[in-house]
């Protein structure tokens, strides 16, 4: 079968759908939302955050680079898809971050730092590079929306509903479209030795120039809210992060799979979750 094919299979069964849906997001409940994980992990979800609109902005204009070179129809209406999500996931998390800065000086700083960088990046780095990294990055948010729709203590009670509910919605969206910019990057760059080494190269730049911002950020958030040196909540963070929900420690042997030869992101196939799709959108409905 050839890799058209594939593709074409592959879209029929999956084939992302942007959705406008409004979150109404509480903002003075920013700084506590996530009860149960406590403030460290509030602040980190927040963090997380704030790179959000601006990275999206980065992964459109790196697949959009890339759609002149794409044959088959249902990529091409998967591409249209993915770009439709990603300005929705754009603007909710704007009015999530207008919250954050209204009560932080580091967030709109590091907001400005890491949009920075990201537009040097379009500026200065070839198409394919700039693909590499949206391809890495798009994985980051694949693990972590698996994550969110795995465990339920992520967004259960403890979690104020509105920002539960966004999280909610961004995850299922991020799997639904999780292979959209990675099937791009096979059309355009295939799967020769070039091609591994550039997305290799690529994840490990953007894991490190990623934790390498953020956790300064992160900490910087901590210590404006005089959260630094709360044991209590470092011990709520840890077992979120790092322990028995396990946030981002669950996710460590998904994410070394990345380097894998034949590696492509359905390889972890997550997609009964969308079957929940549109119920979750209907108790939106039903709440606003």
């Amino acid at each position: 079968m050839s890799n058209v094919k594939k593709l074409s299979a592959r879209f029929n069964k999956l084939l992302p759908t942007r959705r406008d849906v409004k979150f109404n997001l509480p903002a003075d409940r920013i700084n506590d939302w996530h009860e149960s994980g406590g403030p460290q992990f509030t602040a980190f979800l927040n963090t997380f955050s704030v790179v959000l609109p601006v990275g999206e902005r980065f992964f459109i204009d790196s697949v959009r680079a890339h759609r002149d070179f794409i044959t088959d129809p249902e990529l091409k209406k998967a591409v249209t898809a993915f770009i439709g999500q990603e300005a929705m996931h754009g603007r909710e998390h704007e009015e999530y971050n207008n919250a954050f800065f209204a009560r932080s000086k580091i967030a709109p700083r590091f907001e400005k730092l890491v949009s920075g960088l990201l537009n040097w990046g379009k500026n200065n780095l070839p198409p394919s590079a700039r693909l590499s990294a949206t391809i890495a990055l798009e994985h980051f948010t694949a693990l972590l929306a698996d994550s969110v729709l795995r465990e339920p203590r992520l967004t259960a009670p403890g979690v104020e509903p509105h920002f539960s509910a966004v999280w909610h919605w961004h995850a299922l969206e991020e799997t639904e479209h999780k292979g959209v910019a990675y099937d791009v990057w096979d059309t355009v760059m295939g799967r020769g030795t070039k091609a591994y080494a550039l997305r290799s190269g690529g994840m490990v730049a953007a894991t490190v120039i990623f934790w390498a911002l953020t956790v300064p950020a992160f900490l910087g958030v901590l210590a404006e809210q005089g959260k630094l040196t709360d044991v209590k909540g470092w011990r709520k963070f840890y077992t979120f992060a790092f322990g028995d929900v396990g946030l981002l420690s669950k996710q460590l042997g998904a994410y070394v799979s990345y380097f894998r030869p034949g590696f492509h992101p359905w390889d972890h196939d997550n997609s009964e979750y969308l079957a929940t799709m549109d119920s979750f959108l209907a108790e939106q409905a039903k709440a606003a």
